[in-house]
């Protein structure tokens, strides 16, 4: 499956906004170098995203770099997230990070879960 994953992560993106973000957190956690966002099964929807400030790289992590920041997805969870783009959203609701997915058919209001 390296290769498929490879294939479909050539369509996530993330943002320059998401960017700048995770460069802001990450200078403040000397000890992490990267977002890890992954899919779990559960949510109001079926699945979730989770998101984790971690170190290093799992050996079926794909990568995704820009302006210095750097987001890891696993094998599995990229499965779920091919053609997705990473954002970070800040309005008068809050600031979080939010990823619109093509591949989700619903969503709950929170827009950390939904359905493929």
């Amino acid at each position: 499956m390296g290769t498929d994953a490879k294939t479909l992560m050539k369509g996530v993106e993330l943002t320059d906004a998401a960017a700048r973000r995770i460069n802001k957190i990450i200078a403040k956690e000397p000890d992490k170098d990267a977002l890890r966002v992954s899919v779990e099964g559960g949510g109001c929807s079926g699945f979730s995203y989770k998101f984790d400030l971690v170190q290093g790289r799992n050996d079926d992590d794909t990568a995704i770099e820009k302006d210095g920041a750097t987001v890891l997805v696993d094998e599995m969870s990229l499965i779920y997230m091919g053609g997705s783009v990473i954002d970070f959203v800040d309005d008068l609701i809050g600031q979080s990070f939010q990823i619109r997915n093509p591949n989700a058919v619903a969503s709950c209001g929170c827009g950390t879960s939904f359905t493929i």
